[in-house]
């Protein structure tokens, strides 16, 4: 289960602007690579929509089926907001639903051949 969080606003290269949503999926046992120790945390990602902020602050609180998974990417710089420390990532978190993947998996495509 995944629940919306919050929303922001985000403008793309060209200016448009466009919302999306801030999704956080449940808390997960963790264990640290420097104490070798246990700790709970959550993953949360950012999902692009097609609503106005009317509707984002609307759907705050809502939860629905899907997780928050670990993608591999090309490297990048990311900067620690609390300690300003700037540390290079090769991964991103996304939202997954698996029930969407097997839907669109069993559908076939319009110029697709059954065999």
């Amino acid at each position: 289960m995944v629940t919306i969080k919050n929303f922001k606003a985000i403008t793309k290269s060209d200016g448009e602007k466009f919302f999306a949503l801030i999704v956080e999926g449940g808390v997960q046992p963790v264990k640290s690579q420097n104490t070798g120790r246990i700790y709970f945390t959550t993953r949360s990602a950012t999902v692009p929509t097609t609503f106005d902020e009317a509707i984002c602050k609307q759907v705050i609180g809502e939860a629905f089926n899907g997780d928050i998974v670990k993608v591999d990417c090309e490297p990048y710089d990311y900067t620690i907001e609390q300690t300003g420390e700037v540390i290079q990532l090769s991964h991103r978190w996304e939202y997954k639903d698996e029930a969407l993947d097997v839907m669109e998996n069993m559908v076939v495509k319009k110029n697709q051949k059954i065999k």
